[in-house]
């Protein structure tokens, strides 16, 4: 007469080695970015020219609370400004002058359009153009 206990104790025993030998599995629901994370991770400039220092007070103030801290996007609220997108040869300066002024309807993300901006001054608007221009040109779009 065999014995099972010993051929059920290999078999829990490869079991247990096959266990440990397979990866990790991670928590994916832990791991998926929130609404309001960023949408893409950037470097900043060492330095911001000083035009650029009042842009980043001003986008801060009036721009990060869709556009993300920075210009990174906001997931769930608005698209990242450091994006390919928003290059000056596919989106100049113009682009971001009139999207302040008159809003702008949705066209590249599915956040909805853009409503005008009108507490924020054109000299404001010039001086965040230079702060995202700057952290476009740090993270290699220009």
């Amino acid at each position: 007469m065999k014995r099972p206990l010993p051929y059920a104790l290999g078999l829990v025993a490869l079991g247990g080695l096959a266990y440990l030998a397979l990866p990790a599995q991670t928590d994916t629901a832990s791991a998926a970015p929130a609404e309001g994370d960023p949408i893409v991770e950037i470097t900043l400039p060492d330095t911001l020219s000083p035009t650029a220092q009042l842009g980043q007070r001003a986008f801060n103030a009036v721009c990060a609370d869709c556009h993300g801290e920075n210009a990174t996007g906001k997931l769930g609220f608005g698209p990242p400004l450091i994006h390919k997108i928003y290059e000056p040869s596919h989106h100049g300066d113009m682009a971001f002058v009139i999207a302040a002024a008159r809003g702008v309807r949705a066209h590249h993300w599915r956040f909805g359009d853009m409503p005008a901006q009108p507490g924020v001054t054109p000299g404001e608007v010039k001086t965040i153009i230079a702060f995202v221009r700057e952290v476009q040109r740090a993270n290699g779009i220009d």
